[in-house]
């Protein structure tokens, strides 16, 4: 029988919410949804080991790192590859008959096209973004400049680093990591060298950072889209902030009522005039071209109740974004038949060595005399 992997974890600040996210699709699809395959929990541990556990697991299992009775698994990124449970001195390797993919990372490699490119290289068929679609999804200033480009509505933003210049606008500013998900690491500051100083007291900017004028009277505004069987985009959502003073909505708003982002407060739907919500559409179902979303992606958008600017994009949301499908419903039962039968029938990439016939290699002569 064909196997479903759900893949959760990994080496990520959003590890935990993974956990909780991965849980609830593996749960899901061993209460029968998502089609008649045997459902494999695969966990991809803070330090990348990787493992399989048993898919009813409570997420307390989880709190020491690696729960008991888990298996531990080898990953070959090669044709033949995949998952396989290692031999013992007189056993075969195993490998999983893995029919498809769940991915269920947050944030990490999980998010931004490592885990994708390595599941390509083994020809395992998963959801949600191409390695491209989750590169661009989680490097901020590339998404900005693309949205810019397209000529939709964005704050201004620029990369920060020790011997930047000031920008041309003005503080407060806020602070993000280049490559990040979520809202980890985020900082609101009053002045630029305040900004500057930040790079080296903040963990999470080290590998890059982004500075965007900090405006107070925008709120957030989320909207889901999904792209089988057609693309298709769901209420949008007002997330309340844990109070009238927070700066922005952090990832103690988001997470900590623990049910990942299902169990975050909010407006659904959100009570907005009908011409935003027609602009916000609009811009949704452009981004989902400009980004190549696939599978289930979360938009997230800044408002004044009016007019509107694209913030982010997140290619793998927290919980898959079941909880944003009132209007149209969506059951999570078919949100997660959905994403399995794109990434069967519309399979993110095939690597091919077409065109490489040898005559390069025939007509090069010495490689000694090319470096003479």
């Amino acid at each position: 029988m064909p196997e479903v992997a759900v893949i959760f974890g990994g080496p990520s600040p959003e590890h935990d919410v993974s956990v909780l996210t991965g849980l609830q699709a593996a749960r899901g699809l061993s209460d029968g949804h998502g089609g008649s395959a045997a459902v494999r929990a695969v966990f991809w541990s803070k330090t990348g080991e990787w493992f399989e556990v048993d898919p009813a697991l409570e997420a307390e299992a989880f709190l020491e790192g690696v729960p008991r009775g888990a298996t531990r698994l080898q990953f070959v990124a090669a044709p033949g590859g995949g998952f396989t449970e290692p031999g013992g001195r007189l056993g075969r390797a195993r490998s999983l008959d893995i029919d498809a993919a769940l991915v269920c990372c947050h944030g990490g490699p999980g998010e931004d096209g490592t885990l994708q490119a390595a599941l390509d290289l083994a020809s395992i068929r998963y959801s949600g973004p191409t390695v491209a679609g989750a590169s661009l999804g989680m490097d901020k200033f590339a998404f900005g400049a693309v949205v810019a480009a397209a000529g939709l509505p964005t704050l201004p933003r620029v990369l920060l680093d020790p011997g930047a210049e000031s920008p041309a606008f003005a503080g407060p500013y806020i602070v993000k990591p280049r490559f990040g998900g979520s809202s980890i690491g985020i900082d609101v500051v009053e002045d630029h060298a305040t900004a500057v100083a930040r790079l080296t007291a903040n963990p999470h900017l080290r590998f890059g950072a982004v500075l965007e004028p900090y405006r107070p009277d925008l709120t957030d505004l989320q909207m889901a889209v999904r792209t089988w069987p057609a693309l298709e985009l769901s209420a949008v959502e007002r997330p309340i902030r844990a109070s009238i003073a927070a700066d922005i909505l952090d990832y103690r708003d988001k997470y900590v009522a623990g049910e990942g982002m299902a169990g975050a407060k909010r407006e659904l739907p959100a009570r907005i005039p009908p011409e935003l919500e027609k602009a916000l559409r609009h811009a949704a179902e452009r981004i989902a071209a400009l980004a190549g979303v696939r599978g289930v992606a979360r938009i997230d958008f800044l408002s004044d109740g009016s007019e509107f600017v694209v913030n982010e994009i997140n290619t793998v949301p927290g919980s898959l974004a079941r909880y944003l499908w009132v209007a149209p419903p969506v059951p999570f039962a078919t949100l997660l038949a959905d994403l399995l039968a794109e990434a069967r029938e519309r399979p993110t990439h095939a690597y091919s060595a077409a065109g490489a016939d040898g005559t390069v290699l025939r007509s090069a002569g010495s490689i000694a005399g090319k470096l003479g």
